[in-house]
């Protein structure tokens, strides 16, 4: 096929949609996990908090657990509590739910992922966990990283 027999339009625009593709592949960043607080619902024993956890690192993860701080409605350190995460295999999502006993929902502000004390797997590098870690909330509740 002659490029001279392609109307100027069609070409400008395959040209257009190649440059886009290159440079939105080369914009992706590299694996990491994402962590999105879902929902955050009183329980029995205080506040239930449902995470939606994604594992985009090339590693499964046998354990992982991460350090959060709860902040009031003024904004004060209410609590810290670390939630242990138990296994996040490579590519795959989970959800994880956990009580938070003698807190109210209701004086919750944020969350805070301050640290992950537990990152374990097989070539799994110090700081993978924390490393570029991707946080949101589909509750009122903000969750940070």
């Amino acid at each position: 096929m002659q490029f001279s027999s392609l109307p100027i339009a069609s070409v400008a625009l395959a040209t257009l949609i190649a440059g886009t593709s290159v440079n939105a592949q080369e914009a992706v960043p590299a694996g990491g996990l994402t962590i999105e607080l879902n929902d955050v619902a009183p329980s029995q024993k205080g506040c239930k908090l449902t995470f939606v956890a994604g594992n985009a690192l090339a590693q499964s993860l046998s354990k992982v657990s991460f350090e959060f701080v709860i902040f009031n409605q003024k904004g004060l350190v209410e609590r810290m509590a670390v939630l242990d995460f138990r296994d996040l295999p490579a590519g795959k999502t989970k959800v994880r739910q956990f009580d938070l006993p003698g807190t109210n929902c209701d004086a919750v502000k944020s969350l805070l992922i301050n640290d992950a004390p537990a990152c374990v797997g097989d070539g799994v590098q110090p700081g993978a966990c924390m490393s570029g870690i991707k946080t949101g909330s589909k509750s009122a509740v903000e969750l940070k990283g």
